[in-house]
């Protein structure tokens, strides 16, 4: 585990292994209270910054339309549609 880097200077990538990886250990119950404690927040705040790197990069995502003219243009993209 990578617990003494800055959870903000991870990639989404690297935050994202990390956190599987607590998943899995407080799944395995082989840790005490405390240990399981600690990864928890850090798990907590891993999930945090993958939201918070979705939401950054959906909105830079544009989705192409094109009109019934054939004009083509680009709008916000929405996960809802």
């Amino acid at each position: 585990m990578t617990k003494d880097i800055d959870v903000s200077k991870l990639g989404f990538e690297e935050a994202l292994t990390e956190l599987e990886k607590i998943v899995r250990h407080l799944e395995s119950g082989a840790t005490d209270l405390k240990t399981s404690i600690d990864s928890y927040a850090r798990g907590t705040a891993l999930k945090q910054h993958c939201e918070a790197k979705l939401k950054e990069a959906q909105s830079r995502i544009e989705k192409i339309t094109v009109s019934d003219s054939g004009k083509v243009s680009t709008e916000a993209f929405h996960l809802s549609e």
